[in-house]
């Protein structure tokens, strides 16, 4: 089974170039793809409906989309008929089998004054694969602050953590008929501006003992990459647009994170150094 994550930066790579098509070839072939950046009526991109075009470039595959908030983009009445437009950013979660559930997971901001912020989220999808029933999140947090970026971190965390007591988006669905859904394993994966052992990374998956490693609990997320021992400048999931050539703004910010009890089906994560769609990388990883 291989997964994708890619943040496809409202689908404008490092040339200034808009190209859905680009994108989509970036992440064929993956099991289950999260994207983050996903937009509607963006001005950035010329007001491109990306989660309709992404449907045609991609037609064999389920997706959902959760967009975190919706802003007017030109509402107007035609002909006595009301047009709304919105400009919509978001994650979406993409798979080659059906997906039984999602929901939308909002996550903690705060209002910001000198830095545009806007409401960040994680879309969770249940999704049946050779591995059985596994939630995948598509996940986005703040680029700004290292303070929200934790606490985001810790709602998710609980979110994960709390899932069998939460019950997901629905449950109870036998009263309407419906078979019950599992609380399964999870895998975590996205855009989430934080650094490798800052605080934020060590919420969510633990610091490594001076004597046994990184812990492997039920309480803790695993770094795919650190787990499979993948580190160095291939790690790189970001180029600062503004100085591409400036090896100090290039950074790993983009990550996939497993359960426990997935670990030991993790066998490969790479980058791939190719892509040209965003300012960011695509990260894939292998289970077996």
């Amino acid at each position: 089974m291989k997964l994708v994550t890619y943040n496809i930066h409202y689908g404008i790579g490092l040339d200034g170039r808009y190209d859905v098509g680009r994108i989509a070839d970036a992440v064929r072939g993956a099991d289950v793809i999260a994207l983050q950046e996903v937009t509607r009526a963006n001005p950035k991109n010329g007001g491109r409906d990306m989660v309709a075009e992404l449907g045609e470039a991609l037609p064999d595959y389920f997706a959902v989309y959760g967009s975190n908030f919706e802003a007017d983009a030109g509402s107007r009445l035609e002909n006595g008929r009301a047009i709304t437009t919105t400009f919509q950013l978001g994650n979406m979660v993409l798979s080659r089998t059906p997906i039984h559930l999602s929901r939308n997971l909002l996550l903690p901001r705060s209002r910001s004054f000198e830095a545009m912020n806007f409401q960040r989220g994680a879309l969770e999808a249940l999704i049946e694969t050779p591995l059985g029933f596994v939630r995948f999140y598509s996940t986005h947090l703040d680029h700004r602050s290292p303070v929200e970026r934790l606490s985001q971190i810790r709602f998710l965390r609980e979110r994960l953590l709390n899932y069998p007591l939460e019950g997901g988006g629905l449950s109870g669905v036998a009263e309407i008929g419906l078979p019950d859904l599992p609380c399964p394993a999870f895998v975590v994966m996205g855009d989430f501006n934080m650094l490798a052992g800052s605080p934020e990374h060590v919420e969510l998956a633990g610091q490594p003992d001076h004597e046994f490693g990184m812990p492997v609990t039920a309480d803790l997320a695993v770094d795919a990459a650190a787990r499979l021992g993948a580190a160095g400048a291939d790690l790189v999931t970001w180029v600062d647009p503004k100085r591409p050539g400036d090896a100090s703004r290039h950074k790993r910010i983009d990550y996939i994170f497993t359960s426990a009890s997935l670990t030991k089906s993790l066998r490969r994560l790479w980058v791939d150094r190719q892509a040209a769609g965003s300012d960011h990388l695509p990260v894939w990883v292998e289970m077996a």
